[in-house]
């Protein structure tokens, strides 16, 4: 049995997610049906990161396992298949025990706030047309990074053992008509990025001041921060993995996209 990794980027605005659900259209779905299509067999494919409705990947991975050896260059077959808001990137061969998810070691998340009226970041960015004090949001996203406890930004429902993430890199960028988050973690909990940029706006427009933002952090009260923010404007920028995971050669495996963004 052959284990691959499977790399790509999608616009997640029609789509009810990254995994299966019934009766819905997901990312998970539309790739597993390609596949169907293109080599007359179903294949299983397990993700790396679950992005929600809405939520959109620069990039992001699957691994499945296949009886024979596949030439990488269905890529192109995967493509003329899938609709034009999915696109397959590689088709890696993997050792038997890679995996997508449990393998990963960092994964990067970008939220884009746009504050003038733009139509072509319509369902790419969450409009938000007031003033926010930049120096609160970005000595906010500073605190972020001094904590490891993010049960406050967990929503409920969540499945995951613990509420530890170790958070690498957080920190606002500006530009004009614009603001992002990005965030980089060993990993994240069902609705965190979301919940922490609410929170931070909040922060920002002086609805809750720098302390309250705080105590909400050391609280680790499940589901209390604000994840009102839509799911358009969260973007998976990339998820990492050791190099020898994706049998790359030494300093191949460096951080590929620093600094992108939508």
């Amino acid at each position: 049995m052959n284990r691959y990794f499977l790399e790509v980027s999608y616009l997640g605005t029609r789509y009810a997610g990254f995994q299966i659900q019934p009766n819905a259209a997901t990312i998970q779905s539309e790739l597993e049906k390609a596949f169907k299509v293109f080599f007359r067999e179903p294949v299983s494919l397990t993700g790396s990161s679950r992005t929600d409705a809405g939520v959109h990947a620069h990039q992001n991975y699957f691994h499945f396992d296949w009886p024979q050896a596949i030439d990488p260059a269905c890529v192109y077959n995967l493509n003329a298949l899938l609709p034009g808001d999915i696109a397959v990137r590689r088709l890696i061969p993997v050792g038997p025990e890679a995996h997508s998810r449990f393998d990963a070691v960092s994964r990067e998340y970008l939220y884009c706030v746009y504050t003038a009226k733009d139509p072509f970041q319509e369902g790419r960015g969450y409009y938000f047309p007031y003033t926010v004090n930049q120096e609160l949001l970005q000595r906010a996203a500073s605190l972020v990074a001094g904590y490891s406890d993010f049960a406050a930004f967990s929503k409920k429902g969540s499945q995951a053992k613990t509420t530890i993430c170790t958070i690498a890199e957080s920190r606002w960028e500006f530009e004009v008509g614009r603001m992002m988050y990005r965030v980089r973690a060993n990993r994240f909990l069902r609705g965190m990025v979301r919940g922490l940029t609410g929170s931070m706006l909040q922060v920002g427009r002086g609805k809750i001041d720098i302390n309250d933002f705080q105590q909400l952090i050391e609280g680790k009260k499940p589901a209390t921060a604000d994840f009102s923010v839509p799911g358009e404007g969260l973007y998976l920028v990339e998820v990492r993995y050791p190099e020898a995971v994706l049998g790359l050669g030494e300093g191949e495996g460096q951080k590929k996209f620093a600094g992108w963004k939508p």
